[in-house]
């Protein structure tokens, strides 16, 4: 008969849990901590696991590869989606005059 101490690994887990190896620590803003400790709740499961999962799925996923931010804006004035000459010098305008007010308020 096999000793209650006895365990067995399979594919990484352990008795079915994951076998821990790395400890990460990182801050989360109020509304990620929310949305984190709801769905650990709603699944039954901790928020860690919600954090392995979250993560597999995102590593599969092809359409959440980051492109070059100046890539992007080359390829919204490639396809003519920028912002024209008029709107931009407008809102640097704007920008320009509210930072001023703020300055000197």
């Amino acid at each position: 008969m096999p000793s209650l101490l006895a365990y067995h690994i399979y594919n990484g887990m352990v008795c079915g849990m994951a076998v821990m190896t790395y400890r990460k620590t990182f801050a989360l803003d109020k509304e990620t901590s929310r949305r984190l400790k709801t769905l650990s709740s709603a699944w039954n499961i901790s928020q860690a696991e919600v954090v392995r999962r979250a993560v597999g799925q995102a590593a599969k996923s092809p359409s959440l590869q980051f492109k070059n931010p100046a890539q992007i804006l080359k390829e919204l004035h490639d396809h003519g989606q920028g912002l024209t000459l008029e709107v931009a010098n407008s809102y640097l305008s704007e920008v320009t005059r509210d930072r001023e007010a703020w300055r000197n308020s």
